[in-house]
């Protein structure tokens, strides 16, 4: 990994279409982004890359998609409505507001003055009406975290799965944090991407399991580019945890703002599932929970060993997926001295992530035979499944394979004359990494990209 500063990336993701400020034409939406055509590809490429490490390699995780609208009992019994909440002070002399604890010497980042209100708490939720009248006794919440839906299906999931313990809920979607400061890009946004198991095990198998999914969650991080170099575990201090944790590890990457979390994996207990189960007193709970005379299930399942009902313990590995895409952006972006003086960008971002799979470039632009060659080349590599295949019809092989360098295309696919007059065809392969070329067979392609890809 070069040593790239954010305005780099930045730059790339707007030139090349990954990532652009929301409502840009009217000046923007503070901590609001919109992801391009191929943000799209490479951010929907690594939720397929989760969701098959998370529910497709195993055994023993279901999946669930649940609505972004919350219930607000859910996040009154969750704790959220008490405990959900950042530090905001105000500077008296710009009028500008900011996170008390990122706040440093006391001085306002805007103007430097000193004179900061005193610190108090600002509930992050995003709160909104429901139904057609808003006099403020019907409302409700877009969701801070998945998770919460995991939990109050719970029940659903494991009368209609009959699963058993240890098992898993696994959600991808969106979920809204009203953030005092927005800042660093797409690392700490108002509207953002979590992708997180809820991975239920008997209490007392808690702490074992907090470190299986530790080592596993470090190990799927390094199969999609990140270096064990700039990452870090942070075991978080007993004062910091969150209001339903028992223990958190934090996954940190080397962002290039610096060090800070990339996912989470907390030691839930059963703090969530005792908060919203019916009957309380019938449990021997191990978190302080919320009198809840409002549930109308009892959240629990059989212990057959033991013929005991119990309330699970939780451990959840909760990903950011947006700070998914910055991480695995920042790790493969690299410049290479071309010893002309000249650089070239490279995103060597990891096959299965790359946005585009494969590009058909013709070596002349709007030549008929060439272009007829390329749309049937193209076609028949789609029915590969490996991914998008896009035709490049630029004019100019050599910045079409620039281009393509900068937005991480593993392989390029030259059509030239060679191709069409010839016998038996072939095609120029040109890897992004090696830059080297190598003349294979129109009719072996697939079994080479085959090869390549799966």
């Amino acid at each position: 990994m070069s040593a790239i500063s954010m305005d780099q990336l930045v730059s790339l993701c707007k030139r090349r279409g990954f990532l652009f400020q929301n409502a840009d034409i009217y000046g923007g939406l503070q901590g609001v982004y919109d992801y391009g055509p191929l943000g799209v590809e490479l951010k929907n490429n690594l939720k397929a890359a989760w969701w098959r490490a998370m529910v497709y390699e195993r055994d023993d995780v279901e999946g669930l998609d649940a609505a972004i609208l919350t219930n607000r009992k859910v996040l009154h019994y969750s704790g959220h409505e008490d405990t959900f909440s950042d530090p905001m002070t105000d500077c008296r002399k710009c009028k500008g507001r900011f996170r008390a604890d990122h706040i440093k010497d006391g001085k306002c980042p805007n103007c430097g003055s000193t004179d900061m209100t005193e610190p108090r708490p600002f509930n992050l939720m995003f709160k909104t009406a429901i139904g057609p009248v808003d006099d403020g006794s019907s409302f409700g919440y877009l969701r801070p975290e998945t998770a919460q839906a995991i939990f109050t299906q719970f029940k659903n999931v494991v009368d209609s799965t009959s699963r058993k313990l240890p098992f898993g809920i696994a959600q991808i979607g969106k979920s809204f944090r009203n953030e005092i400061t927005p800042r660093n890009f797409i690392f700490r946004v108002r509207e953002f991407e979590q992708a997180e198991l809820e991975y239920f095990v008997m209490p007392g198998e808690d702490e074992k399991w907090h470190e299986i999914w530790k080592e596993k969650r470090i190990k799927w991080w390094l199969e999609q580019g990140l270096v064990r170099e700039h990452m870090n575990i942070y075991v978080t201090p007993k004062e910091d945890l969150a209001h339903y944790s028992k223990a958190t590890y934090d996954i940190e990457y080397q962002f290039p703002h610096g060090m800070e979390e990339l996912e989470g994996i907390a030691n839930r207990t059963d703090y969530d599932l005792g908060n919203h189960t019916k009957g309380q007193d019938e449990f021997e709970l191990f978190s302080h929970c919320h009198e809840n005379p409002e549930s109308t299930q009892k959240l629990c399942i059989r212990d057959e060993e033991n013929n005991r009902w119990v309330v699970p313990f939780v451990i959840e590995p909760s990903m950011g997926v947006d700070r998914g895409v910055l991480a695995v952006m920042t790790e493969a972006y690299t410049e290479e001295d071309m010893g002309d003086g000249s650089k070239r960008i490279v995103l060597k971002l990891k096959k299965h992530l790359a946005p585009i799979k494969v590009a058909v470039i013709p070596l002349k632009k709007n030549n008929e035979q060439i272009m007829s060659k390329c749309h049937e080349i193209k076609q028949n590599l789609l029915k590969l499944g490996i991914g998008r295949v896009a035709l490049e019809n630029t004019g100019n092989i050599g910045k079409a394979y620039r281009r393509h360098d900068e937005i991480g295309t593993p392989l390029c696919l030259t059509v030239d004359f060679e191709t069409i007059e010839n016998s038996p065809e072939t095609v120029t392969v040109r890897d992004r990494d090696t830059m080297e070329q190598t003349r294979v067979p129109v009719a072996d392609l697939p079994n080479f990209l085959r090869d390549y890809f799966l």
